[in-house]
């Protein structure tokens, strides 16, 4: 079974002067081998993931989507969870979201 590391990418110029958590918008990318089927976040505090933001869409190979998290909490801390089409996931704990430009999915 393959291994998908997610790999967080840094672009203060885009998100320098964010200071909540209300509305982030960032961009997800797929540079794993296979379709990124779902995307789920969760406030780290919480023990169960949210619902699937690609609702039903996937993300190919190379390519990325803007990801607009609106869930009107002021904590930038979340949780990750990528899954892919050929049944493998990745899972990452405790990423601050506010500081966040783009994340990406890697093999």
């Amino acid at each position: 079974m393959k291994k998908f590391f997610a790999t967080p990418i840094v672009l203060a110029s885009l998100f320098a002067s964010t200071a909540s958590a209300e509305d982030l918008v960032f961009l997800l990318g797929n540079e794993s081998s296979v379709d990124l089927v779902e995307f789920n976040v969760s406030a780290s505090a919480s023990n169960e993931w949210e619902a699937n933001l690609l609702q039903g869409d996937y993300i190919a190979p190379g390519y990325e989507a803007d990801v607009l998290i609106a869930d009107g909490l002021t904590n930038c801390v979340y949780d990750i969870r990528g899954a892919f089409s050929d049944g493998s996931s990745a899972e990452d704990y405790g990423v601050d979201l506010c500081d966040l430009g783009e994340y990406v999915f890697t093999d």
